[in-house]
């Protein structure tokens, strides 16, 4: 029987050597994330699976969060892909606060380190209003409930070392820092800069082509 086993590996050995190279690339190099929840609306839709850069940061040992070389640290407006302890599951948010930053929010209006953000109006639905939130010279739309979220006041807080504040740019409907805290950065991952393809979960599965490689 051993034999028989060891023909078998032998006999499939470029087929076993290449499953190991493609789950150690998606692992430590690049990979896509699905988006099952619509907290980061209107940017990101539920059924997107998002291009993940896994070298954006750190080049890390396959398989674990261990980092080897240290590329860059994430910057405030980038899309972060996390593993969160606190929230026991994979995360993606928006980076609000890096190292240092004092954030408040007041009726989901942003303060960092003293700067009110500008807002302006993009569009206004039935029980919601979509926004360009210019995160001091990075600009990328956000939502708000017409009727403000127990998220939408906070702070003020400074981020401590070595943590982000992230939040969903769905802003009165995301689990996002406000709930977990600070993001500490030997959990985040990835970043994510571009839709793959895209789901809709609500039309049978339908394929997306106006997603289909979309920049974020």
């Amino acid at each position: 029987m051993l034999k028989g086993l060891v023909k078998r590996l032998q006999e499939n050995r470029f087929f076993l050597l290449f499953i190991v190279l493609m789950l150690v690339f998606r692992s430590a190099v690049a990979d896509w994330n699905s988006v099952p929840t619509g907290s980061m609306k209107p940017t990101i839709l539920e059924g997107d699976r998002l291009l993940v850069n896994k070298m954006a940061y750190d080049i890390r040992v396959p398989f674990t969060h261990l980092s080897i070389v240290k590329i860059a640290d994430p910057l405030r407006g980038e899309i972060i892909i996390f593993d969160s302890v606190k929230a026991d599951k994979k995360l993606v948010k928006r980076v609000i606060g890096v190292p240092g930053d004092v954030i408040e929010m007041r009726q989901n209006r942003l303060i960092i380190n003293g700067q009110v953000l500008d807002y302006e109006i993009r569009n206004k639905l039935v029980s919601n209003t979509d926004s360009i939130e210019n995160l001091l010279g990075l600009e990328h739309m956000i939502r708000v409930h017409d009727t403000p979220s127990r998220l939408a006041n906070f702070g003020p807080v400074t981020v401590p070392d070595d943590y982000y504040l992230a939040l969903g740019d769905n802003r009165d409907a995301s689990a996002d820092s406000r709930v977990i805290g600070f993001i500490p950065r030997a959990e985040i991952t990835g970043r994510a800069k571009t839709v793959a393809f895209s789901n809709d979960y609500d039309n049978y599965y339908r394929f997306r082509p106006q997603r289909f490689m979309h920049t974020l």
